[in-house]
């Protein structure tokens, strides 16, 4: 039978990790999410300076979510079926990622008509995407069920650390002097974003060798097994046909996962995409990118951007906690409810700190977002199937952002063309994810996992 070529479950303890392996095997998710932070927060408005329309934005954002379809199961499943001697299972693909990504970085900010920005986003993500994915199957590959948690919630703080950075790099050049808030020519990107940009395609390189200079992976138990599984399933075929059968066989806690994933990230997009937009147009008075005040919206902008990501690395660490109380289901539905009351507290005011408040509090959410998921996910698939799962999971993000951004330019008429009432959509689209989320029943699996969870919290 075709199961029957499945490698079989590790069956070597894995030790305990001290904090600061785990640090390392973490820390080049620290440049990823510098660039996906960089991308996040000024790819809209550098949509708006190469002269697109406010309405279109959404569907320019297709390539984040089209790449993370097609690329992460592929890679997660060709991960899984790697191993170097040299290199490992997934550090390769940790490298090959970070130098796209890289080189796209570099080449976003120089863009000089909209197709050329369009185009490198397709680039810049296939890239975030390669990396990405291994990272979040190395946690299985390398911590044991007790200390999960921890590796999710250490990429969850790099990820709102990596993207603060990023958010407050266009306010810090200003500080020095390096860029002005003068009015931009149309058809003009401005330095302050150029120059972050530039930081971020070495960001990535360094942060991800780090990881790949300190880290070792476990090699297959069983090696001769191993090889013959990779004689027998090689290629994009192969992983095709493994991700077929890993549908087939999908844990009903995953499948239970659904909902909750597609109304957060239904929701979730319209705040990279209207968020400094919205701050912009609200709290400075400058609905398009020649009008006075827009860039220092932006600006603004980015840094709301930065205290989500505080709020979120702030969270990151306390969520284990509050998860062995609570339980990890209503402990998620907790936290997009704070999220959700964040995105609508913005309709209250005009004044540019709303919109610093209630980032913090999406913040929250982000955190919880980036972790909670994952925990559950990784505790109810079979280990040696962690890759393509993950894989196939992002498919439960992606496919939400494709129905966003195929559908948006029809609603944005509905919301009076207006980007902060973008923003309250997102917010109704987090309330809904936090009401799905007691849809979801945990596994003995899962239920034994990566929390010491107190039943009743459940």
């Amino acid at each position: 039978m075709q199961t029957e070529k499945i490698q079989k479950p590790s069956t070597r303890p894995k030790p305990n990790l001290s904090f600061w392996q785990i640090w390392n095997m973490s820390f080049g998710f620290l440049g990823i999410q510098y660039g996906f932070g960089l991308q996040q927060a000024n790819m809209s408005p550098i949509f708006r300076y190469l002269n697109a329309d406010e309405a279109n934005i959404p569907i320019l954002w297709l390539a984040g979510p089209i790449t993370g379809l097609i690329v992460q199961p592929i890679i997660g499943s060709i991960s899984d079926r790697t191993w170097s001697p040299r290199w490992g299972r997934r550090k390769p693909f940790f490298l090959i990622g970070a130098i796209v990504t890289s080189l796209a970085l570099f080449l976003m900010p120089n863009s000089s008509a909209l197709w050329m920005a369009a185009s490198l986003m397709w680039i810049l993500d296939t890239g975030l995407n390669i990396t990405q994915e291994p990272f979040r199957a190395f946690i299985g590959d390398k911590l044991n069920e007790q200390q999960r948690g921890l590796g999710f919630a250490m990429q969850s703080f790099f990820v709102g650390f990596g993207q603060t950075l990023a958010n407050l790099m266009p306010a810090i050049f200003r500080v020095l002097g390096l860029t002005s808030a003068a009015v931009v020519t149309a058809g003009v990107i401005p330095n302050s974003i150029k120059y972050p940009f530039y930081i971020g395609g070495a960001a990535v390189l360094v942060s991800v060798l780090w990881t790949i200079y300190t880290t070792d992976e476990y090699p297959p138990d069983d090696m001769a097994e191993f090889e013959q599984l990779k004689k027998e399933s090689s290629g994009i075929g192969g992983a095709f046909s493994e991700i077929f059968l890993a549908l087939k066989e999908m844990p009903s806690t995953m499948r239970q996962l659904w909902w909750v994933k597609f109304f957060t990230w239904f929701g979730l997009p319209l705040m990279w995409q209207y968020l400094t937009l919205a701050v912009a147009r609200h709290a400075f008075n400058a609905p398009t990118a020649q009008s006075p005040g827009f860039q220092e919206g932006i600006e603004w902008g980015n840094i709301c951007f930065a205290m989500f990501n505080v709020g979120c690395f702030t969270i990151s660490f306390f969520l284990p906690a509050i998860a062995n109380v609570i339980g990890r289901r209503a402990t998620h539905a907790v936290f997009l409810t704070i999220g959700g009351l964040g995105f609508l507290s913005m309709l209250l005011s005009s004044d540019k700190y709303v919109f610093f408040v209630g980032m913090t509090l999406v913040g929250l959410a982000w955190g919880s977002i980036l972790s909670m998921p994952y925990v559950l996910l990784s505790s109810s698939v079979p280990a040696e199937r962690m890759g393509v799962y993950m894989g196939i999971f992002n498919g439960f993000i992606v496919v939400p952002q494709i129905v966003n951004n195929l559908t948006i330019q029809f609603i944005y008429p509905a919301l009076n063309n207006d980007p902060r009432n973008a923003l309250a959509l997102a917010g109704v689209c987090l309330l809904l994810a936090a009401a799905s989320c007691f849809l979801v029943k945990e596994t003995r699996r899962s239920e034994e996992a990566a929390f010491p969870v107190n039943p009743g919290g459940n």
